[in-house]
């Protein structure tokens, strides 16, 4: 988990947790005073629901295809691709062929609502 400066794609994958129900894996990687770096990792048969949320999103993706969809705009997109979603306007996307699909999303302002998410769903120690 974070602090760490310098972000291996292995640290990433190692440190994230994972949501059955969207088949993703997720890791907080940044929490800063100003803004949030997830990294997110969708296996091929994963769920990208169209959903919005109240603060601004810039993502890039790192690896896979997606058929995505931000406000009225939809378009196929892959790896070194990037996009933008406003706060409240809807996005999501239709994951495509057989690869998983690796994108890191960056929020401003840094939302409590992605870390209590991802807490939730970290393993608790027993005794």
């Amino acid at each position: 988990m974070y602090p760490k400066y310098i972000l291996t794609s292995a640290r990433m994958e190692a440190d994230s947790v994972f949501e059955s129900e969207m088949r993703v894996h997720s890791s907080l990687l940044v929490n800063g005073d100003h803004i949030q770096l997830i990294w997110v990792k969708f296996d091929p048969d994963g769920n990208y629901p169209i959903h919005s949320h109240p603060h601004e999103q810039i993502s890039v993706m790192l690896q896979g295809r997606m058929r995505l969809t931000v406000g009225d705009e939809v378009e196929e997109i892959g790896a070194g691709d990037i996009w933008y979603a406003p706060a409240n306007v809807l996005h999501g996307g239709e994951l495509l062929g057989e690869d998983p699909v690796v994108f890191v999303d960056i929020y401003a302002p840094p939302s409590a609502s992605i870390i209590e998410f991802l807490e939730h769903l970290r393993p608790r120690s027993i005794g």
